[in-house]
Order: structure tokens, then C-alpha cells, then sequence
């Protein structure tokens, strides 16, 4: 439950999320972001309710963090329970500008995600694939026929023990 205590996020240049070229959120975004977090079907009159406007306010804002690319209201499965049962997270190392090289990879259906990283890796990219055949596939034959990728890295999932989307908005 919202407890009414979320703070606004504004461009203050202390503040090292600001800057970031997203846009500044008041605590009214921020406590429909956190409704719609703990039950995406939530109906707006639910969520006006729980954060003092009416529904079509609620749906307003909604629409606005959605264009906005803010969030997005999805629903999450279990790879497992729809036909994909390899995960791994990829460490990619790269020569050059990482940018086309990020760019290509979130093209590739499997990829769920991309990360530009500090560290070991220029890039941290996670794959969801059918099987160890599809994932072989996608490391050797799509990942590393990249021109400037060098080097990767795989971390098979074993076991997953812990996802979700619930961290709120703090």
C-alpha cells in the first residue's frame, strides 16, 4: 500500500539522477507508478482513490508516463512455463564505440535486456532462449559475428530464485 510518503524527484543538480534526461516526477507520478507496480490490472478509479484524483486524471497520467517511455505495463511470465528454458547473462567486451554494438543486440529477439557497464564488460546483455542449442546459436552465431564484439562471457541460469518488479519507486 502507498502510505502518501513519496517524495518528488525534481532537477535538483545534488540529485545524481537528475540530468539524466528523464523527466521529473512528482509525488503523485510516482505513488500511480507504485500502484501499478503491485497490480499492473489495477483500474484507475482504484488508483485515483489510493492517490486523491479522479480516474480520468489517473488515466492522463498514466498515457503521459507511458508516451513518456517512464514505464511500460507488461505482463511478466516464467520463461520456463512458456516454452524457454535457457537464460544466461552474457558479458560482452568490445572494441570501438559500444553504441551499434548495443544497438544490434537489442535488435535480436532473445535479448532481454542491455547494459553498458563499467568494469570486466562492456556490455552486460541477458538471453532467453528455447534450449542450449538456441543459446549456442545466438553466443556463436549472432553475438560473436558482430564486427567489433571481441570477447564474451556466458553465465548460464541454473536456477531462478529471485525476480521481480516491485522495487517501487523510493
Amino acid at each position: 500500500m502507498h502510505s502518501g510518503g513519496v517524495a518528488s524527484r525534481s532537477a535538483d543538480p545534488r540529485d545524481p539522477r537528475s540530468g539524466s534526461g528523464s523527466p521529473a516526477l512528482d509525488a503523485v507520478s510516482l505513488a500511480i507508478i507504485e500502484q501499478l507496480q503491485q497490480d499492473g490490472r489495477r483500474p484507475y478509479s482504484a488508483i485515483g482513490k489510493a492517490v486523491g484524483l479522479s480516474e480520468a486524471a489517473v488515466r492522463q497520467r498514466v498515457q503521459k508516463l507511458l508516451d513518456q517511455g517512464v514505464m511500460q505495463i507488461v505482463a511478466v511470465t516464467d520463461p520456463l512455463t512458456v516454452g524457454f528454458r535457457r537464460q544466461a547473462m552474457v558479458g560482452i567486451t568490445v572494441e570501438g564505440d559500444l553504441d551499434p554494438v548495443a544497438d544490434a543486440l537489442g535488435e535480436m529477439p532473445e535479448v532481454e535486456y542491455v547494459v553498458m557497464t563499467a568494469g570486466s564488460f562492456d556490455l552486460l546483455v541477458e538471453v532467453v532462449c528455447e534450449d542450449d542449442d538456441h543459446l549456442l546459436e545466438v553466443i556463436n552465431k549472432r553475438i560473436r559475428a558482430l564486427p567489433a564484439v571481441r570477447s564474451t562471457e556466458s553465465f548460464v541460469y541454473l536456477k531462478l530464485k529471485k525476480q521481480t518488479y516491485m522495487w517501487g519507486t523510493r
